[in-house]
């Protein structure tokens, strides 16, 4: 049998050294610092979800096409609004749990459920286009092509769907270990492959057309005594820059994956359940204690590191022009300076937990709570001042006990010590 492990509790019951420590450190606090990045908020909007979307942790998100944000709730409701001004285009009720998406794009926007159906909606109408059944919970947005529709299901099955039909055309399947995170790699499709983070901590990339099997590399081993320290979950979608991939996952690595051979060409030892972005030369990792780390994409060298919101369940990055934005789990949404790594503004969307990536497009931010809250924000560079340096978190109860502890030694040290010789005259 396999058990799903809700993602805030294990990040925190691997916090805390899977032990019943006192000890735990809180989420670090907001301190407040100069914003030097202006936001104005464009608009609001609610899909609704109430505490039981709140509770599940699906994979609801918002997506953007053409100009569309798209967004759904648990009780079926599919919403497309304009990015500008947040005008509804159409809304479409569907009876059924919705549990992954939506996805957009090739004219479609598509929505999973929990019971493993999933609808195409014309993405210009959301009149239906079709609908398919696999055999599994969905937790992850699909990847849309112009042929193939890929989509993970919670069994360990990357699935092909005809784009015209929804009729399946491939499954391939990778081993699902006893326990694992509560959630899905969304897949990623490149040059005829479609790719995808596994369970198991393996990175698989497929033939779009027969599902053949084009490499299979490890990106973690489970190792450790218990079934929490052996969690290696790549619940997280990979980057595609040019011929390289880009992944991460929970108690595993980073890399630079070689995108026709899946050869690792560069890893650090990394823990990551949110994932990463890339730009033109950098990528910027959540990793799971909160830090958010900039890494060349050559080499994987570090550029720089945040640590001044830590613990707070942040999500993946969103890139705009001068920044990357993450949210957090009382609903907040931090820009982060590209260069530096300072904080640069934060506003608030709600005040539940933002899992779910946000999207964005040049300097505007769409962000979607757990209970079904959407908002748009946008930065504006141009009246930007510099980035300063974060104020200094206070030190954290461990490093107060260590602290004492060195001090307590340095003073029995010193007083263990013989006295000093007397002068000479």
């Amino acid at each position: 049998m396999r058990f799903l492990l809700p993602l805030g509790l294990a990040a925190l019951l691997i916090a805390a050294g899977c032990s019943k420590d006192k000890d735990v450190e809180p989420p670090a606090a907001l301190l407040k610092f100069p914003n030097s990045l202006p936001i104005k908020k464009l608009w609001g909007d609610n899909v609704g979800g109430g505490k039981k979307q709140v509770k599940l942790r699906l994979g609801l998100g918002p997506a953007l096409d053409n100009g569309v944000v798209f967004a759904a709730s648990h009780k079926g409701e599919v919403l497309a609004v304009t990015l500008e001004t947040g005008k509804e285009v159409w809304v479409k009720k569907l009876k059924m749990p919705l549990s992954a998406g939506p996805a957009a794009g090739f004219g479609m926007t598509i929505v999973g459920s929990s019971k493993g159906v999933i609808v195409a909606l014309d993405e210009a109408t959301g009149k239906e286009k079709w609908r398919s059944q696999v055999n599994s919970e969905l937790l992850s947005a699909p990847a849309i092509s112009e042929k193939v529709v890929v989509l993970r299901s919670v069994d360990g099955r990357l699935h092909g769907l005809s784009a015209d039909t929804g009729k399946e055309l491939w499954q391939v399947e990778q081993q699902v270990p006893r326990l694992s995170l509560r959630g899905t790699a969304t897949p990623t499709i490149a040059k005829e492959v479609a790719i995808s983070g596994f369970d198991n901590g393996k990175v698989m990339a497929v033939s779009l057309n027969t599902g053949d099997t084009v490499w299979d590399t490890a990106l973690a081993s489970p190792h450790g005594r218990t079934e929490l320290d052996r969690l290696v979950d790549v619940d997280s979608a990979v980057r595609v820059v040019g011929d390289n991939v880009f992944a991460t996952g929970f108690q595993g690595r980073t890399a630079m994956l070689a995108l026709d051979s899946g050869q690792i060409w560069w890893a650090h030892d990394m823990s990551s359940y949110a994932g990463l972005i890339v730009d033109d030369e950098n990528l910027f990792v959540t990793q799971a204690d909160g830090t958010v780390l900039a890494l060349r994409q050559r080499d994987g060298s570090e550029i720089w590191r945040n640590e001044s919101i830590k613990r707070r369940g942040l999500s993946v990055p969103v890139e705009t022009t001068t920044a990357v934005a993450v949210a957090d789990y009382k609903g907040y949404l931090h820009w982060l300076d590209k260069k530096t790594g300072y904080l640069v503004a934060r506003e608030r969307v709600a005040k539940f937990r933002v899992t779910n990536e946000p999207v964005s497009s040049g300097d505007t931010v769409v962000v979607m709570d757990d209970d079904g809250k959407l908002a748009a924000f946008r930065a504006d560079p141009a009246h930007a001042s510099p980035a300063v340096p974060d104020p200094p978190q206070p030190p954290t109860k461990a490093e107060r006990k260590a602290a004492k502890a060195a001090a307590k030694a340095a003073a029995k040290k010193a007083a263990a010590a013989p006295p000093p010789p007397p002068p000479n005259h």
